[in-house]
């Protein structure tokens, strides 16, 4: 029987830019999941790969953010047909093993780009420090992000490089890694609550999302049980 190996994957995804405050984009996140690769979900990606092909999507991945805004590629998608792809991915994310953390700086008192890096990368030192016995339990660590931002690139090259001895970081996209796919609806809901506390959700949020405390109970409520901690 092959071991599993002894190996920490973190999936990365962001939202906001690092352009001037604007009062309708006032956050940046950074959203990381933390997968041990000995927890194997390979069917559980099998399952979810059928269920996504079963909409009108047809494609294993989706950017959860615009789909629940009707943007981009999701315009001319009905209600429901965005609501089917929504609980599909939903019903995903409750079943997968993983724990992740948010990093969230709000722009307002930003002044220039460089500030908002050198924050959200004091963040994330701050953060490993913190549990870094937990991350040298591993044998290996692998970092994977879609190089969305250049920004964020540099701030992974930059902490990990500095924190471990030899990290992996790998160019990925969402429709290879399902997990991926976990740190684009982590990183959604995240917004999603700060938009929420800020009374400045859209009607097409709000169609897909339900009231305040429906977003609680079925978006919000069941991801806080897997936030980060050492023992997971």
């Amino acid at each position: 029987m092959t071991q599993s190996p002894n190996e920490l994957s973190i999936f990365i995804d962001e939202s906001g830019d690092f352009g001037a405050y604007n009062p309708t984009c006032p956050y940046y996140i950074i959203s990381m999941v933390f997968h041990r690769q000995s927890d194997d979900l390979s069917g559980l990606f099998v399952s979810f790969d059928r269920a996504l092909s079963e909409t009108t999507l047809n494609r294993n991945f989706v950017h959860m953010g615009p789909l629940i805004r009707r943007e981009y590629e999701y315009v001319n998608l009905t209600i429901e047909e965005r609501l089917q792809v929504y609980r599909r991915t939903k019903a995903f994310i409750e079943k997968a093993k993983f724990s992740y953390t948010n990093f969230i700086v709000e722009k307002k008192h930003i002044e220039a780009s460089i500030e908002l890096t050198t924050k959200l990368a004091q963040q994330i030192t701050d953060f490993i420090r913190q549990h870094y016995q937990y991350f040298i339990q591993f044998d290996s660590i692998k970092v994977y992000y879609d190089n969305g931002q250049d920004g964020v690139a540099k701030i992974i090259m930059a902490v990990f490089t500095a924190m471990f001895d030899n990290p992996e970081i790998k160019l990925a996209r969402q429709q290879d890694y399902k997990m991926l796919q976990v740190a684009d609806f982590v990183c959604t809901a995240a917004l999603t609550e700060l938009k929420m506390n800020r009374h400045i959700l859209s009607k097409s949020e709000r169609h897909i999302l339900g009231n305040d405390k429906m977003i609680y109970k079925y978006m919000l409520k069941p991801l806080k049980k897997k936030e980060f901690g050492d023992k997971r």
